[in-house]
């Protein structure tokens, strides 16, 4: 089974460390010291659970971590915004139709929103927004000896902030994640960089704001208890690959314990499996570790009323992938890769079947 080595050769880290990550020493924003509490807008607006988070990833082929733009699968830096408008339109129509989604994830850099393909970029957005699609952009870091798990450079972070709110504080299907897997920092230290977000964009309202959860996005228990951040949702990341193999029970346990009592604000916004070796999810199949893994995160954001995010919707060459582009790729199609795949996220959504023997 081929795994991307950039990205998954880190998240296998993750599973050694788990729920103890070590803290490195504090520079960039924690260097600033702790965010003071300010309340921000609508902190009560949160909906009863996150079952309105039905989405898929959209990534750059090369994954997100990148130290130049990210260039979605299918796009190109020399891509006008007209034709990323319309390619983009395209490609979010699949996602609704092959898989019923209505949200994408889409990663940022200042690379992208600092310079000149911002002007492009936006097309995804635009065109995601206006098929009514809600947008999580998330910031990620670069890639080499930048993928440590903290901010690149706070002097072009907080330009690139400045920047996406501005342009999308009014549209109220943009949400906003100010960073991916921010594993770098403890999670007091992440704690107070997300708090330091809310109180410089004290005009978006809370609920338009994705914490990620601390460490690899792997838990948001620490997140959820922290009051600063009341009112935002938590975001998590889960993956079958930390264990070699582990029951459907295990799995649902260990999903479980990263949650807390915090589900009703947690969207799983990373979560994923192999869909192009032929892996039928349908099916109970106890040997195999991937098959008990999706079955049980399914199930269970199903039964704690969660969104959930899978990784990726759409991503060249990557195993995981749960669509692939075909056709002209001036006018780009999707297809499924694996219908029992697509039929476990349809179970998460509040669709379809559940697994029968």
């Amino acid at each position: 089974m081929r795994r991307t080595p950039t990205r998954f050769s880190r998240r296998l880290r993750a599973a050694v460390v788990a729920m103890a990550i070590a803290a490195t020493s504090g520079t960039t924003v924690a260097a600033a010291g702790p965010a003071q509490a300010v309340p921000g807008k609508d902190t009560t607006g949160l909906t009863k659970d996150t079952t309105q988070f039905k989405g898929v990833n959209w990534a750059d082929p090369r994954d997100n971590f990148a130290d130049d733009p990210v260039v979605l699968s299918g796009l190109s830096t020399t891509d006008s915004y007209a034709k990323t408008y319309a390619k983009a339109s395209r490609v979010i129509s699949g996602f609704r139709t092959n898989l019923g989604a209505n949200t994408v994830r889409l990663p940022i850099n200042p690379y992208t929103v600092n310079g000149s393909y911002w002007k492009s970029y936006r097309g995804v957005i635009d065109a995601a927004s206006d098929k009514g699609f809600k947008v999580i952009l998330s910031y990620w870091e670069g890639t080499g000896p930048r993928k440590d798990g903290f901010i690149d450079d706070t002097t072009t972070y907080w330009p690139m902030w400045n920047t996406v709110v501005k342009a999308y504080k009014n549209d109220k299907r943009v949400y906003f994640e100010p960073m991916n897997e921010p594993h770098g920092y403890t999670d007091t230290e992440w704690a107070d960089i997300a708090a330091k977000w809310l109180n410089t964009y004290r005009h978006v309202p809370r609920n338009r704001v994705f914490v990620s959860g601390a460490g690899y996005n792997d838990h948001v228990t620490s997140v959820c208890a922290d009051p600063r951040l009341k009112g935002t949702y938590l975001t998590l990341h889960h993956y079958g690959f930390w264990k070699e193999y582990a029951t459907y029970d295990q799995w649902v346990a260990d999903l479980k314990v990263r949650i807390g009592d915090c589900a009703n604000r947690t969207v799983a916004d990373e979560f994923g499996s192999p869909m192009t070796t032929g892996f039928d999810y349908n099916k109970p199949t106890p040997d195999n570790n991937f098959i008990n893994y999706l079955q049980a995160v399914t199930d269970t954001f199903r039964e704690l009323k969660m969104g959930s995010v899978y990784w990726p919707g759409l991503r060249t060459d990557d195993t995981y992938s749960l669509q692939t582009l075909v056709g002209d790729p001036a006018r780009p199609r999707l297809v499924t890769t694996n219908q029992s795949g697509a039929d476990r996220l349809a179970w998460a959504w509040g669709r379809g079947k559940p697994v029968r023997p």
